[in-house]
């Protein structure tokens, strides 16, 4: 991956509804070097996919939470894992380090949903206990990234 791959990746993220031909202007290459160079990120897996980026509010889910999960000690994690990724409230979940296993981001309609989905991911074989944080706003979020996508690997700009 070189500069130029970093570009059209820096440019995707902030916009990934974009043309061959507006990131080929963006970067300075041709709309079709662009769509090979492409093609070639997402064979690599570095491009992993395309979403929509939604209004939770918008679409009735006001109440977030974030959810340290602590195992007990017999659990397995691939297993408490698996089964945090069947709960569709689950949006986001963070193996990480220290007492929790986890964190995983809640988001529900209401504070009653938020109780319900709780009780159901205490019932999780291998939670031991949870730690929940209600987020009162989100300042931002979900915004590109492009740390590390200036420079090339050897430091160089």
């Amino acid at each position: 991956m070189d500069q130029l791959d970093r570009k059209i990746i820096a440019a995707l993220r902030i916009n990934g509804r974009a043309t061959y031909a507006d990131l080929g202007r963006a970067v300075g290459l041709s709309a079709s070097s662009v769509h090979e160079r492409v093609g070639k990120l997402e064979a690599a897996g570095v491009i992993t996919g395309y979403h929509a980026v939604v209004d939770p509010s918008s679409v009735g889910l006001g109440v977030t939470a974030l959810v340290g999960i602590h195992p007990t000690d017999t659990a397995t994690e691939d297993d408490v894992a698996d089964a945090l990724a069947e709960l569709d409230e689950v949006e986001s979940c963070y193996a990480v380090a220290g007492d929790e296993a986890f964190v995983v981001k809640v988001r529900v309609a209401t504070v009653d949903d938020l109780e319900r989905a709780l009780g159901r991911l205490r019932r999780i074989p291998g939670v031991g206990r949870t730690n929940t944080t209600v987020v009162l706003s989100t300042r931002f979020e979900g915004r590109p990234n492009n740390a590390g996508l200036q420079k090339d690997r050897s430091g160089g700009a």
